[in-house]
């Protein structure tokens, strides 16, 4: 019974599920999208029209956004950890941490790396200042919530939050770093990248840095 994964390895969304799946220690068929195959990318298309990665399959049954996959593993595949607490105030928590990391560090992100796939006359640099700024309230509201608590987004345990908080700091560090005064902030992106299943997931992505529109810094 194989789970197949359709993403690629340097999208930020993919590497949130590959986590999971690490954390979980569940195997998966990867069914890698943009890499020449025009096969695999229709059979994307078809399974999910909408075409945003990643998407799992699971026996026939397909389950779409990253932060559904997750709690999909967990339900029906996966055991220890929970990446979920079982408690519905500590799961809120979580849940409310996961959209944080989404909605306001991983879209700023995104919206200063798309701009560089823009002809330079099309680029558009009051949206790249007000993502940039959008970013930088959400770290230093991020240090803040941090010095109250454990090492991780909500608290002493690795859960969904942290899985995408893993990614969304990764790159939103590239394109407009943190500040060094935020050492909470900093502290955690450092433990997140020493945490075996994301390390896994960003050693998975190296070999495509080239093609990060911004440029990939000597780092990390």
């Amino acid at each position: 019974m194989t789970l197949h994964l359709y993403g690629h390895p340097f999208s930020a969304y993919h590497q949130k599920v590959t986590t999971a799946f690490y954390e979980y220690e569940l195997p998966f068929t990867l069914r890698m999208l943009n890499d020449g195959d025009d096969s695999v990318d229709k059979e994307f298309a078809e399974l999910w029209p909408i075409r945003m990665m990643p998407l799992l399959v699971d026996e026939g049954r397909t389950v779409a956004e990253s932060s559904v996959i997750i709690e999909y593993l967990g339900r029906y595949r996966g055991s220890h950890p929970a990446l979920i607490p079982a408690d519905a105030d500590a799961a809120l928590r979580v849940r409310f941490m996961d959209r944080f990391f989404d909605n306001y560090v991983m879209t700023p992100m995104q919206r200063i790396v798309f701009d560089f796939l823009r002809a330079p006359e099309q680029r558009d640099a009051v949206g790249v200042s007000e993502a940039k700024e959008r970013l930088e309230r959400s770290y230093r509201w991020l240090d803040a919530q941090l010095e109250k608590g454990g090492p991780w987004a909500t608290g002493d345990n690795f859960s969904l939050a942290d899985c995408a908080a893993a990614p969304s700091l990764f790159y939103a560090d590239w394109v407009h770093p943190i500040p060094q005064e935020l050492e909470h902030a900093r502290a955690y992106r450092a433990r997140l990248l020493a945490r075996p299943s994301f390390a896994r997931a960003v050693e998975e992505g190296r070999r495509f840095r080239s093609y990060f529109p911004p440029g990939a810094p000597d780092r990390d």
